[in-house]
């Protein structure tokens, strides 16, 4: 497997003087192409700067981020804005579903964006319900749909452009135990068709299921190979 995400000496500063914030400090991290890993660490240990930092929704104030082999550290908005259309496939808590729309339209979104033609969306976005198992729900709001299955219309929307990557921020934080489960398995079988995940939670029974945890606290990643069933031993520590 080759490098997807590389971390060079990164660091994130906010402030300056007495009011200076190491969000981020030397953080040196590499995750390959298909890997299914998560990010864990008490709150305020860099964990969402990090999340913000691979989702090129943030730059770093010193170090080398290099994305798909590009170094993006310092490229402009537009840039970035192109890299996070094409190439990763963001899955927040809170779904983000644009509620006048169907779960069909809610899916073509990121298509409109990337150019993709009204009947290739329509194909595409329907492909991807389907994968997600709401083949027979295209037509439903959001309002109509559970919470569950809002988070399935959001995985859909987030792989419609068949991305490198998918990303995704607690996305199992606002349902219940069933639901977690049945979403979990939805990233897993992403991940095995090729697809690397990375998942930022706190939650410890979500990361166990994961193949690799990354631990931060206080801005530095104390471990970056931490195995589910070694997860016992950092999580007596509040996250």
């Amino acid at each position: 497997m080759s490098p997807l995400i590389q971390f060079r000496n990164i660091a994130k500063v906010y402030g300056t003087g007495n009011t200076e914030v190491r969000a981020l400090w030397d953080v040196n991290m590499t995750i390959d192409s298909g890997e299914y890993c998560s990010i864990m660490g008490p709150s305020g240990s860099g964990k969402s700067t990090a999340m913000n930092m691979i989702g090129c929704l943030d730059q770093p104030t010193a170090g080398e981020y290099f994305f798909d082999g590009q170094n993006v550290a310092k490229l402009a908005e537009d840039e970035l804005a192109h890299i996070r259309n094409r190439k990763i496939g963001f899955v927040f808590q809170q779904f983000h579903l644009l509620p006048h729309l169907t779960a069909l339209e809610n899916v073509e979104q990121p298509m409109m964006y990337a150019g993709v033609s009204s009947s290739q969306r329509q194909k595409r976005a329907i492909a991807a319900l389907e994968q997600v198992g709401l083949g027979n729900r295209v037509n439903n709001r959001p309002n109509q749909l559970s919470g569950g299955q809002q988070q399935r219309v959001a995985i859909a929307r987030a792989i419609v452009n068949n991305p490198l990557l998918i990303l995704a921020d607690e996305p199992t934080g606002a349902l219940d135990t069933q639901t977690t489960q049945d979403v979990i398995n939805i990233f897993s079988e992403l991940n095995k068709s090729g697809i690397t995940v990375v998942m930022v939670t706190h939650e410890p029974e979500v990361a166990r299921l994961t193949n690799r945890i990354i631990w931060f606290r206080d801005g530095e990643v104390l471990n970056h190979h931490l195995a589910p069933e070694e997860l016992a031993s950092v999580t007596a520590m509040p996250v």
